[in-house]
């Protein structure tokens, strides 16, 4: 009895979990003369039409790029400066390094919101507003990274890291060769994390940018909805275009990702 309800439990909340998902494919993939609002996950005439049609109404593969691009670079700066700095708050020695962790750790508790208008000024400032690289600088370096990569880095036994420095290896070399190697875990989930966030980033990249062209994929789909908005076949197409890509590195990255950040320093 248990074990069905426990069976019972986990079917609910995978119902719950990918339905929405579903029924919004559905929808997209629906003929012209079926009703969308009808919770149908089968279609009678199914066809894939509606997202090419996207393709005519908006210029959804240019805000597709500007994503990727925008993602791509955060991912790369993500996981080189918060492994940098995670390196240096977990192992090197160096006066404040307690304040700086503690300075990092309470910056996660500030939203968002409350630095947006400031962002916005430092942005202006350098002369960055309807740039991506505008967009990209507000979260180049996470501070939740660098908790993550930290944690991860003292998890290393220090026996091997003393034993490097005795061989004469400088800290850049301890960094590179020992310490990055043994946290290829946790540089996935921060990659993941990172992709992520940027993908779907929203209020940042609707502040920043004025130039259509440069929209990104989720203010693009957004801002120009009211162009489609009687056609919910076309809303849904565009949302499972937007969707699809953080399936699919999921997917490939799963086994790297959930094997998080309980690396060992020694391998082989």
């Amino acid at each position: 009895m248990k074990l069905v309800l426990r069976y019972s439990a986990l079917l609910a909340i995978l119902a719950i979990s990918i339905g929405p998902f579903l029924w919004q494919f559905a929808t997209s993939i629906k003929g012209p003369n079926e009703d969308v609002f009808v919770p149908d996950f089968i279609p009678d005439d199914p066809t894939f039409s509606n997202y090419a049609a996207v393709a005519d109404v908006v210029p959804v593969w240019t805000f597709a790029l500007n994503s990727l691009a925008v993602a791509s670079v955060n991912v790369v700066t993500n996981c080189l400066g918060a492994a940098m700095a995670g390196y240096a708050l977990a192992r090197l020695r160096f006066k404040g390094r307690k304040l700086a962790a503690v300075i990092f750790a309470s910056s996660i508790l500030v939203p968002f919101e409350a630095i947006l208008i400031s962002l916005f000024l430092v942005m202006r400032g350098f002369g960055l507003t309807n740039t991506l690289t505008g967009v990209v600088l507000p979260g180049a370096i996470a501070a939740l990274n660098v908790l993550l990569l930290r944690n991860a880095f003292l998890a290393l036994p220090a026996e091997v890291e003393e034993a490097a420095i005795i061989d004469g290896a400088n800290a850049w070399q301890r960094f590179t060769r020992l310490a990055l190697p043994s946290v290829k875990g946790t540089l996935v989930v921060v990659a993941l994390f990172s992709f992520m966030f940027s993908w779907d980033d929203f209020l940042w990249p609707l502040v920043v940018l004025s130039d259509q062209e440069k929209y990104t994929l989720t203010i693009g789909l957004a801002y120009l909805q009211g162009t489609f908005v009687q056609n919910q076949r076309l809303v849904a197409a565009g949302t499972i275009i937007a969707v699809l890509p953080l399936i699919l590195l999921f997917l490939l990255l799963q086994k790297h990702f959930f094997r998080g950040v309980g690396e060992g320093a020694i391998k082989g």
